[in-house]
């Protein structure tokens, strides 16, 4: 049976990682065992050097330790084997020498000619026609000998003399090199790729923990996970998490309130607008096709009215969505002009003014903020609103804007003022609440204009500021934003139906 990717992802993980670790170790130990090669290899070639340089020194020493044969009283010769005119009574130095490489040295006495007069007899016949020496490489019983031949004057005349070494630091250093230098690294990588595997696997046992922990969640658990059980590398990442988790679970919970209160919002007024009509289809039924429903002028305002009531909670309830789903953060800003902003809605509200006789004025300067510019005329929309709705006829409705650069940062603002009845300070938090209505509101509304406001202006991260009118009677309802230039001078305007 095969894994599924999911039961294949903490492998590949650990694997993934496994193998980059094992490439970065590698890496610097394959360098560091090349280097090693490169100078025990330069090291080797040093070393023959200095070995022929010994060579070239213990040649003449041995052509002067040749002798010719002394009478019996004389010291013992070493080898009078090839001659028995012919003897060797060897220096110091290259006894000491041939001594040292017993079973590795060895030594050859030629005549002019090439016939062997002293010495080992697998030595090669070498001629050197000057008495320069000449090397050469001889191998023998599997070892490698350096061999240096030189023509000598000595006491039995001229001779060719030879001096072989079999410790020749260029003819072992392959072996030096796999025993010091290759395998110790190859028993190293092998070593840390047993224990990278291993700490690997147990390095991320807390994060495949986390990824299963996560899985096995059901999708309306967005409760946060503990940080502090997780490692410190991984904490950002389980903050991150949380924070996701807990924008999600506001969303949601934004989602169902909203679902909830506009079922309830709107189950009133279609419920009137079906028994208005069933009341009518009820009357229709002892009438023929052809004949005309008489309706009462109360009975058709009504049914008017229901009507606007449901459109203006519709619009009203899609801005509100619209507002919770907006993020100052997901959604591109652009500068927004707040004088011609104010000048475009108070265009809106004038023959709404103007059938209550009420005194709509513009109290405009020079104003610039960035924002969402739908928003903000949303923003304004449900204030001036709320004012011409609250505001009894004969009152005074003012809208202003401007900015003030003596704060730091600057500020941009938008105003709304009325003298109408006001809200007591107890409830100025309460109108903020979605559907909340004063005990005792005459005027039609749904509790939504203010909540929609706020909404909006939390998502420009400010908020309403509520306060009392001028001569202490009346609402004014203000929202500061961050400017972007200073203001010009100020301009009133006043349109009184």
């Amino acid at each position: 049976m095969r894994a599924s990717p999911e039961d294949r992802a903490p492998a590949g993980l650990i694997w993934g990682l496994q193998r980059r670790l094992l490439v970065l170790l590698f890496l610097p130990l394959g360098l560091v065992g090349l280097v090693s090669v490169f100078f025990h290899y330069q090291g080797a070639g040093t070393a023959a050097l200095q070995q022929d340089q010994q060579l070239l020194r213990l040649v003449p020493l041995l052509a002067d330790s040749v002798v010719v044969t002394q009478p019996r009283d004389a010291p013992r010769p070493i080898d009078i084997d090839a001659d028995p005119g012919l003897a060797l009574l060897l220096a110091p130095p290259v006894e000491e020498f041939l001594k040292a490489r017993e079973g590795y040295a060895g030594y050859g006495v030629m005549d002019a000619n090439g016939r062997l007069l002293l010495g080992e007899r697998w030595l090669p016949t070498v001629l050197p026609t000057t008495g320069d020496a000449e090397f050469l490489s001889v191998v023998e019983g599997g070892i490698t000998y350096r061999v240096v031949a030189q023509r000598n004057d000595t006491a039995a005349g001229e001779l060719i003399v030879m001096l072989a070494d079999g410790s020749d630091a260029r003819q072992h250093w392959l072996d030096t090199v796999l025993l010091r230098v290759l395998l110790p690294n190859l028993l190293l990588m092998l070593v840390a790729a047993v224990a990278v595997t291993w700490a690997v696997s147990r390095a991320l046992r807390p994060l495949i923990d986390l990824k299963e922990a996560v899985e096995r969640r059901s999708p309306r658990d967005l409760s946060p996970i503990d940080a502090q059980a997780a490692p410190a590398e991984v904490r950002p990442l389980v903050s991150s998490l949380n924070r996701l988790f807990s924008l999600v679970n506001d969303q949601t919970e934004s989602q169902r309130r909203f679902v909830a209160d506009a079922a309830h919002q709107l189950r009133t007024p279609l419920a009137g607008l079906q028994a208005q009509v069933e009341a009518w289809a009820q009357a229709t039924r002892s009438m023929g096709a052809n004949e005309l429903l008489s309706l009462r002028v109360d009975q058709v305002l009504r049914l008017r009215d229901a009507t606007r009531r449901t459109s203006q909670l519709a619009n009203q309830l899609l801005a509100l969505s619209r507002a919770d789903s907006i993020g100052i953060d997901t959604q591109p800003m652009e500068q927004v002009d707040l004088q011609e902003l104010c000048e475009n809605i108070l265009a809106l509200y004038l023959d709404a003014a103007a059938e209550r006789q009420m005194d709509l004025g513009l109290e405009a300067a020079p104003a610039q903020t960035r924002g969402h510019t739908w928003l903000l005329r949303e923003l304004l929309i449900n204030l001036v609103d709320n004012a011409v709705k609250y505001t009894p006829p004969g009152g005074r409705i003012t809208l202003r804007c401007g900015q003030d650069e003596s704060l730091e940062p600057p500020q941009a603002w938008i105003e709304v003022e009325d003298d109408g009845p006001g809200i007591a300070a107890a409830e100025r938090q309460r109108v903020l609440e979605r559907f909340y209505r004063l005990p005792g509101t005459v005027a039609e509304g749904n509790g939504l204009g203010l909540a929609i406001a706020e909404e909006i202006a939390r998502a420009h991260r400010t908020q309403l500021r509520l306060s009392e009118g001028a001569a202490r009677r009346g609402l004014r309802v203000r929202v500061a934003f961050e400017a972007v230039r200073a203001p010009a001078g100020a301009v009133r305007e006043s349109f009184e139906g």
